[in-house]
């Protein structure tokens, strides 16, 4: 991973951040930090900026002002290419590529964690015997499984998560929590987005409340 687990610097600190979308305010101004080992959890009404959030902080939107730094380091493009692995609401995964090929394919891209291999995490996922299926062919659960074991293949030390356990069963929702424990323990952290209909991971975790700007 990238940034120090010895660092006393939060992994990622937001100061000032806001983001307007038709010049009606979405959220801020939002001032956080996340340190190495911890999870915020981001809790908001549908339509409340937890998506938004997620894709600003990603880089995938530009907020309106404040600042975002990894590591003590303000978060330019290429940083946070190495830093975040975003997972979104879209398997982000292509149609015509079986589940192996998907993974060998954005390990290419991205890098690969260490002593971790595509085939290991399709079975840690669940997907054990689905290498050769093309992920056009498989199930929204499939696909969220799929997803998840590119999130674990990924190097990045900051994960964004947005719904995490959207399109899971109780057994892909224990996947999760095991999935967040163990990147904490390894020195990463997370932002996980819910709308409450989820219980939080069971690690150290905050609480970042967003709501409707008036």
């Amino acid at each position: 991973m990238t940034p120090s687990p010895h660092s006393s610097l939060p992994l990622l600190a937001a100061r000032g951040l806001t983001f307007t979308r038709n010049d009606e305010p979405v959220f801020g101004p939002l001032d956080f930090v996340v340190a190495a080992g911890e999870a915020l959890l981001v809790q908001g009404d549908n339509g409340a900026g937890k998506t938004t959030l997620l894709r600003v902080l990603a880089g995938l939107l530009r907020a309106d002002s404040g600042e975002i730094d990894i590591d003590g380091r303000t978060a330019q493009a290429s940083l946070r290419s190495r830093a975040i692995a975003y997972l979104g609401h879209l398997p982000a995964m292509k149609a015509d590529l079986n589940a192996l090929e998907n993974l060998d394919f954005l390990c290419g891209l991205h890098g690969r964690r260490a002593r971790q291999l595509p085939g290991d995490a399709l079975g840690m996922v669940g997907l054990a015997g689905h290498e050769d299926s093309l992920a056009r062919q498989l199930s929204a659960g499939q696909k969220k499984r799929l997803s998840l074991a590119r999130l674990w293949l990924s190097p990045a030390p900051l994960w964004l998560l947005d719904e995490p356990y959207a399109n899971l069963d109780l057994d892909g929702i224990n996947l999760v929590n095991r999935m967040i424990s163990a990147h904490l323990r390894d020195g990463g952290a997370a932002l996980v987005t819910t709308h409450g209909a989820y219980a939080a991971p069971p690690v150290q975790t905050r609480m970042l409340a967003l709501g409707r700007v008036a």
